[in-house]
């Protein structure tokens, strides 16, 4: 088995990493499609890897079988012999030449070990294409050979092996194949799309992969086969796709298409300059257009993988930076199916929820749709629970949470009773002292540029609240440390439960920034127990750590180490997947937890890859990153490991 390894995230999209004969394949990554009669490749494979980088390829191993000249060939060199390829070559097993001509002369046995005798790194099972409408009777029948061929092709195959999703339409089925297929393949490869991608059906792509996701193991890569277009990659990453096929490089080339993100343009249209890549500054494309033959087809077919290498390098930077939502929602900007897809998928967020992280550095609105992200539906469903049992609050424009501001807004009335706040977000209404929280701090919005809030003064601050309260709240004493605590209760209510955060809260005094007036630092009596990152949440230094395990019900905000790894992560060694005997389900990843032994001795604090539901399931690769650890004195990690994790990262937007 495959042993993928998830290194960075963004929700269900992956950086990820997985060992083959041939070198490691880093996802997510393009695997172009390859003609193996090199007379019908336009773009060699060998000039794929040396001028645009690409690691790896998929080629068609019946093509190759049914070819006598290719197939003695391959079989005397390789499969890497005869394309002339020295990295990882996948192999498609001919289901969809079955498909498209009603039968194929070869077995799944066959084709398998033929696969096999060719050096395949990455070999597929022979299943049945089934088409998206297909009746759910005749639907379920191919399935079940499918799925009888995988078992049988696992058996006998000891390399990596993709196993196909099948089912068409129907949601059990696809859910059904997702799970079998997780039990027996390296490789999960959501197939059956090709009539949907060419249709621009994107909404029941989404379905598809809407009722697959939740059933597909994060132990293996997810390939979508015949996603050939860069204008779909974005959203298809949303759904943890790690792997893309693409001969639409081709195929638009022999039309004279050109490949864009945000769409295709004939190229015998353009009349001015509209790329500036290396590739144009050889040659530009309007002169291009008045090649002939074989070179300008040539041409074309390399621009487009070109272009289509570089969206899965946006892709991989936008997953590192926390922006992948962004990305997919102006790529849907581009056309209507896509904007239908979108909105299909954002009517289920419980599929992302579980992996949804804890936070990002920044939250750019894209359009009306961003509001409807994962991210804000997590938010406002725990803004009710944190709101149950309070009070209705007073409403009040969006203010700083700044000493100055807080100073004149009363937290009480005459005879003592609570007054709770709530400042005008444009996620609506939220308490004011949350409102430095993801997504609501970091939040960029078109209101923000289209109604600029006014400036207020803290005398403007002080009006509001004497309009809102009349005379019966002392409005000229300074509630700064009033607002203190409730800030700091507020947010280890937040983050640790409401029974926990008062005593949490005891003789914890508030440092804020002098540049933003931002909670930096919770302190008691000196030492910093909580580093509040410019996110707004809370991460535990050790000593917080360890009042937080007093505080929280066992098995809480913890992950429970193995004995083999307590040495290490006590040293502040990442723990990795496989030492880990227990997870609090709560948690989110990029949560900090408390790393603990069988007896709950604290012995560092983590910073979550992995959601807990996938932490059994990885055979490789870290689960949390240790950010403090009692090995070493706090503050002070040892070379090479991992630093205090203050949080202090700056937006992307550049805010305070």
């Amino acid at each position: 088995m495959s042993g993928f390894e998830i290194l960075e995230r963004d929700g269900l999209a992956r950086l990820g990493r997985f060992e083959t004969p041939h070198g490691a394949i880093e996802t997510p990554a393009l695997l172009p499609v390859v003609h193996p009669d090199r007379e019908r490749q336009p773009v060699p494979p060998r000039e794929m890897r040396e001028r645009l980088g690409v690691r790896a390829v998929i080629t068609s191993s019946y093509i190759l079988w049914r070819t006598p000249p290719l197939r003695a060939r391959a079989e005397a060199t390789g499969v890497h012999g005869l394309l002339d390829f020295d990295g990882p070559v996948m192999t498609d097993s001919g289901a969809f030449q079955q498909h498209a001509y009603g039968s194929v002369e070869v077995g799944p046995e066959e084709i398998l070990a033929f696969q096999g005798e060719i050096g395949s790194d990455i070999a597929t099972v022979l299943d049945l294409f089934t088409e998206p409408d297909t009746p759910i009777a005749d639907a379920e029948r191919a399935l079940a050979t499918t799925l009888e061929r995988a078992r049988a092709a696992r058996r006998e195959r000891p390399g990596l092996l993709a196993v196909p999703v099948q089912g068409g339409l129907h949601p059990g089925l696809r859910a059904r194949s997702a799970a079998a297929a997780s039990d027996l393949g390296d490789v999960l490869a959501v197939g059956g799309v090709v009539p949907l991608l060419e249709r621009y059906r994107f909404v029941d792509l989404a379905r598809v992969l809407i009722a697959a996701r939740p059933a597909l193991g994060p132990g293996s890569a997810v390939h979508l086969f015949g996603t050939g277009h860069p204008m779909t990659f974005a959203f298809a990453a949303l759904f943890g796709v790690d792997l893309f096929d693409s001969s639409a490089y081709h195929k638009f080339a022999r039309r004279g298409s050109l490949m864009f993100p945000d769409g295709t343009v004939a190229i015998d249209e353009l009349r001015d300059t509209v790329c500036h890549c290396f590739l144009c500054a050889e040659r530009p494309l309007t002169e291009v257009a008045g090649l002939s033959g074989p070179d300008r087809e040539r041409r074309i077919a390399f621009h487009n993988l070109l272009v289509s290498i570089e969206e899965v390098g946006r892709i991989r930077r936008a997953i590192r930076e926390g922006t992948l939502w962004e990305l997919a929602e102006r790529r849907a900007a581009g056309h209507p199916a896509l904007r239908a897809a979108l909105a299909e998928t954002l009517r289920h967020p419980e599929i992302f929820l579980s992996t949804e992280p804890e936070s990002r550095r920044a939250f750019r609105e894209i359009g009306p749709e961003s509001r409807e992200r994962p991210a804000v539906r997590r938010f406002l469903d725990r803004l009710s629970a944190y709101r149950a049992g309070r009070p209705p609050a007073l409403r009040i424009e969006r203010i700083a949470v700044r000493p100055e501001f807080l100073s004149r807004l009363p937290l009480s009335d005459r005879a003592g009773k609570p007054i709770y706040w709530d400042a005008m977000t444009p996620l609506g209404p939220v308490p004011l002292e949350l409102t430095d929280l993801y997504p609501v701090g970091p939040y960029l919005g078109v209101d923000e540029f289209a109604d600029p809030p006014r400036h207020r003064s803290p005398s403007d601050v002080a009006q509001d609240a004497a309009r809102r309260l009349g005379t019966d709240a002392e409005l000229y004493r300074d509630w700064s440390t009033e607002w203190n605590r409730r800030q700091v209760e507020g947010l280890l209510e937040w983050t640790y439960g409401r029974a926990a955060a008062s005593g949490l809260a005891e003789r914890i005094t508030a440092e804020r920034s002098r540049r933003s007036g931002r909670l930096k630092a919770l302190r008691r009596e000196g030492p910093i127990l909580f580093h509040v990152g410019t996110d707004g949440v809370l991460r535990p230094s050790l000593r917080g750590a360890e009042r937080v395990r007093a505080a929280v019900p066992l098995g809480r905000h913890r992950l429970v180490v193995a004995d083999d790894a307590v040495p290490f992560v006590r040293v502040g060694r990442s723990l990795f997947s496989r030492f880990v005997v227990a997870a609090d389900p709560a948690l989110a990843p990029g949560a900090s937890a408390l790393l603990v032994d069988r007896d709950d001795r604290l012995l560092a604090v983590g910073r979550l890859l992995l959601a807990p539901h996938e932490i059994p399931r990885m055979r490789r690769g870290v689960a949390a990153r240790v950010t403090a650890h009692a090995g070493a004195p706090e503050g002070l990690p040892e070379p090479g490991d991992d630093a205090v994790d203050d949080g202090s990262l700056p937006p992307l937007d550049g805010r305070a």
